[in-house]
C-alpha cells in the first residue's frame, strides 16, 4: 500500500508515520508538510512540501491506496479568516484532490471538539450531533467539515471516508508544541510541575488519549475496510481532582463565568493564546463512548488518559521536542518576538 499523509510533522502525524513504518503492509509512505523536517521515520517515508490552503497535491495523490489529512492550524486565534483558509478551505481542497486522483480511501482528522456540548455523566456515541461550540473557530471549524465531508461520501460513493474523533492528544515530544499554543510565553515549561493551584470548575471533566494510541487507529483505519466515525478516547475521564493530583496542585473552586472572564483578559491583553471560546468548549465537549473503534476498528489504547497527560507535563518540564518544525522546542524570547499565539 502506498500512504499519503496530509499535515505529518505535528504531534499526531509524526507517530502516524512511525506506526505505517512498522505495518508491513504498507511499502511507501509520503508526508506532507507546510515545512520540511529534517526527521524521518525510517526508509519507507518521503516527504513532499505543500500548504494545502495553496498547493494542487492532486499530483502527489495518485497512485496512492489512502489519504490521510491530518493538516490542521490552531493559531491565530485572533484572525480566524487565516484558520478557516487552512483549516476549512485547505480541507476541500484536499477531498477535491482525493477525489480527482480516485484515491479509494479518505481518511479525516475530525476532533471531540466537532460536537455538540453533552452532559458530563453520560457517554455520547458517534451519532451525536456534530455542530460544534459555536464561540471557538476550531469547534465551528471541525463541525463544517464534517458537513462537507456529509457531501463528499454523497458525492463520491465508492471512497472509503473515516472519521476519526478523537479526544485531546498528548505525549512527551509534542509538550513544547502544546504549551506554546494555549498556554504561551507566560508559562514557561518548567514552572508546570510546580502550578500550586487547580481551578475546580463545574464541568471541568475531559478525556485523553497518548498520541501513538491516536496513530495506531489511523493504521488501523488504512489497512481496514471499516468507515464512518469513530470516538477516541482512554480511561478514566479526567476531572479536577484527577487534574490537581497530576500536577500536585491544590484545589480551588472557581466558577465557570469568573474563569472565562480571566482567560479572556489574558486573552485581549495578548499574554495567553487560547481564546475564551476554547475553555466554553472545553467545558461543554460530551464524554464519549469509545465501544465502536474498540469492536469494529479492533482499536485498544496502550496507555492510560492520566499517563499520557503526566507525558505531557513531564515533556514541558524538561523542554521535550522533535526535529519538525512544529515540535521544534522553541524559545521565549521568539514567541514574545512573534507574538503571542501568532501563526508558528
Amino acid at each position: 500500500m502506498r500512504v499519503i499523509v496530509v499535515g505529518a510533522s505535528g504531534n499526531v502525524g509524526t507517530s502516524v508515520l512511525e506506526s505505517l513504518e512498522s505495518e508491513h503492509r504498507v511499502t511507501s509512505v509520503v508526508g506532507v508538510a507546510r515545512r520540511r523536517p529534517r526527521w524521518s521515520p525510517g526508509p519507507k517515508t518521503s516527504w513532499h512540501t505543500a500548504d494545502v490552503a495553496e498547493d494542487d497535491l492532486t499530483g502527489v495523490f495518485e497512485g496512492a491506496d489512502a489519504v490521510i489529512h491530518l493538516a490542521w492550524l490552531f493559531q491565530p486565534t485572533r484572525d480566524p479568516l487565516v484558520t478557516w483558509r487552512a483549516n476549512v478551505l485547505g480541507s476541500m481542497a484536499v477531498f477535491r484532490s482525493v477525489a480527482q486522483a480516485r484515491v479509494p480511501a479518505l481518511i479525516h482528522a475530525s476532533s471531540v471538539g466537532a460536537y455538540s456540548p453533552g452532559l458530563k455523566d453520560h457517554a455520547v456515541d458517534e451519532s451525536w450531533p456534530t455542530h460544534g461550540w459555536p464561540r471557538a473557530a476550531y469547534s465551528r471549524e471541525k463541525a463544517y467539515v464534517e458537513r462537507v465531508l456529509d457531501l463528499f461520501e454523497r458525492d463520491h460513493p465508492a471512497i472509503r471516508v473515516v472519521r476519526l474523533r478523537p479526544a485531546f492528544i498528548f505525549k512527551r515530544e509534542s509538550a513544547s508544541e502544546q504549551r506554546r499554543l494555549f498556554g504561551g510565553p507566560f508559562l514557561p515549561g518548567r514552572l508546570v510541575h510546580r502550578m500550586p493551584l487547580i481551578p475546580d470548575i463545574p464541568g471541568l471533566r475531559v478525556q485523553a488519549l497518548h498520541t501513538s494510541d491516536a496513530a495506531q487507529a489511523y493504521r488501523l483505519a488504512v489497512v481496514s475496510e471499516v468507515s464512518g466515525a469513530f470516538n477516541l478516547a482512554a480511561e478514566p475521564v479526567l476531572g479536577a481532582a484527577e487534574l490537581a493530583d497530576l500536577f500536585g496542585a491544590r484545589l480551588v473552586p472557581l466558577s465557570p463565568w469568573l474563569a472565562r472572564t480571566a482567560v479572556a483578559a489574558g486573552w485581549h491583553a495578548r499574554l495567553i493564546p487560547a481564546s475564551p471560546g476554547l475553555l466554553e468548549m472545553a467545558l461543554s465537549l460530551p464524554i464519549l463512548d469509545t465501544t465502536r473503534a474498540r469492536t469494529e476498528l479492533g482499536w485498544q489504547p496502550q496507555y492510560g488518559a492520566a499517563q499520557a497527560m503526566r507525558e505531557m507535563i513531564e515533556g514541558m518540564s524538561g523542554g521535550a521536542g522533535m526535529d519538525t518544525p512544529p515540535l521544534t522546542p522553541g524559545h521565549l524570547k521568539e514567541e514574545f518576538t512573534t507574538g503571542v499565539g501568532a501563526r508558528p
